[in-house]
């Protein structure tokens, strides 16, 4: 009754045992009220704001880009690594977890052996089977909260590999987004510049046939042969980012680019309108964010793992077997026992110290590394509101140079005509109007470009409350 007692009262110690080292606090970091590039006029996030969370890409309206967002989730290799990552620290969680619980053997075995000692000998010396069967168990006692600092530390680290799969799942998405609409871009290029073919080839054959009136020179029409043959080399030209552009959305989606043929179509997109959330808000909706404050968790959690190393390991064992000839578990047979050990290091020359040292530094590097994510968060966003801002503003500047210079091609080549102009100045005005066009066809580019990078620098459709507890 006495020893059960003690057990009772060594388990009850054990279960409000204490946790050595700091709890965990989210570092502090210092942020602005509001973003410096977001105008008074810009709109503010709402709850039924135009982001459908986790697909934010439907901004764009275009059902093909759609699906093949969806095949990024499926389908990507790099995806499928870091999803297998993450699945690698659950299972180093549960296998931490498994030390605050007892480990159990059962051996079981029989041997033969010859029977010497105290114990019966048959006369004729032969040898006797022994047989034996034990059960035993041991508890390393987490009283110092060695263990569940370690466990804390697996959590926060297994959460920090679902952020950063978040993260890389983001960073693709907006990859492929980008890819898209640079290869709608080359689509926009190549029909503006087989329009720009079609009339230079009619520039050149009025040229041809003034040219066999006596009216044009033929430095006119080679002039004219030129333009038409330089804008040909430029619309073949096209044809190779194109195919880059697709090859690398078969490689996103996880396809050979042999097995991926995206239709010809022009860049139709309009820039999203974009609702901004406040600064703080990032902390919940970077992934990047997340990941870097959940290492910092992992971190400060093994000081407490390596202040441990100053208390004694306590271990509980028990054991029950039964051994002897013939008829195993009977009573005559039985064997227990029950029994405990401490064990520590007394000097190590400052091993310890130097532990609980490198866990503190190693800290300390999570909260700057958590902060640095922070800044570069706040600095993505500020330029993905900086530059959607700057670039409406440009795009309507070159609207309006682009009218400009259509309207003085028109006049140059009416004027040419009559007699009034010579052909050098219709050269002239058509690669002003061409460069005009393709200006504009840029800044469309740029400004759909931007919209991804400020969603993704806004984190997409992400939430810190995704994470897995």
């Amino acid at each position: 009754m006495r020893g059960r007692a003690d057990l009772v009262l060594l388990v009850t110690v054990v279960v409000s045992g204490c946790t050595v080292g700091p709890d965990y606090h989210r570092a502090p970091v210092a942020m602005p009220g509001a973003f410096k590039e977001a105008p008074q006029d810009w709109k503010a996030a709402a709850p039924q704001a135009d982001i459908d969370r986790g697909a934010w890409w439907r901004v764009f309206h275009d059902p093909l880009l759609d699906g093949l967002e969806a095949q990024v989730v499926l389908d990507n290799q790099q995806l499928k690594a870091s999803e297998a990552a993450h699945r690698q620290a659950l299972a180093l969680v549960a296998q931490t977890r498994s030390g605050l619980f007892p480990t159990l053997a059962l051996p079981d075995q029989s041997q033969s052996s010859n029977v010497t000692g105290s114990q019966r000998v048959h006369k004729d010396g032969a040898t006797q089977t022994r047989n034996t069967a034990s059960i035993a168990t041991g508890w390393e006692i987490d009283l110092w909260g060695k263990i569940r600092r370690q466990i804390e530390s697996k959590r926060a680290a297994a959460q920090a590999t679902a952020a950063d799969l978040a993260s890389l799942r983001l960073s693709m998405q907006a990859d492929l987004a980008s890819d898209y609409i640079a290869l709608r871009y080359q689509d926009s290029l190549q029909a503006l510049l087989d329009a720009q073919l079609m009339a230079l080839t009619r520039s050149r054959d009025i040229v041809a046939n003034q040219y066999r009136l006596g009216a044009a020179t033929s430095a006119d029409l080679a002039a004219a042969q030129t333009q038409l043959e330089t804008t040909r080399a430029q619309a073949v030209a096209v044809g190779v980012d194109r195919a880059k552009d697709e090859h690398a959305i078969a490689l996103l989606i996880g396809k050979a680019p042999a097995d991926l043929s995206i239709p010809v179509a022009t860049l139709s997109i309009d820039a999203p309108e974009i609702p901004v959330t406040v600064p703080s808000r990032l902390l919940e909706r970077r992934p990047d964010i997340a990941a870097a404050e959940r290492q910092m968790q992992s971190q400060n959690a093994l000081i407490g793992v390596a202040k441990a190393a100053y208390f004694p390991d306590i271990k509980l064992t028990a054991a029950l077997a039964y051994a002897g000839p013939g008829a195993l578990f009977t009573s005559a047979n039985q064997l227990w026992g029950l029994g405990a050990n401490a064990g520590g290091t007394l000097l190590d020359a400052g091993g310890r110290a130097g532990g609980v040292a490198s866990a503190r530094a190693a800290y300390d590097q999570s909260v700057a590394n958590y902060r640095e994510t922070v800044l570069a968060a706040f600095q993505q966003v500020e330029d993905g509101l900086s530059t959607s801002r700057i670039l409406a503003r440009q795009a309507g500047a070159q609207e309006a140079a682009l009218h400009a210079a259509e309207h003085s091609r028109d006049v140059a080549m009416a004027e040419y005509r009559v007699g009034t102009q010579p052909y050098t100045a219709v050269v002239s005005a058509q690669m002003t109007a061409l460069t005009n066009a393709q200006a504009a066809l840029q800044i469309r580019e740029a400004r759909l470009l931007a919209s991804v990078a400020l969603l993704k620098a806004l984190g997409g459709g992400w939430q810190h409350s995704d994470l897995a507890p």
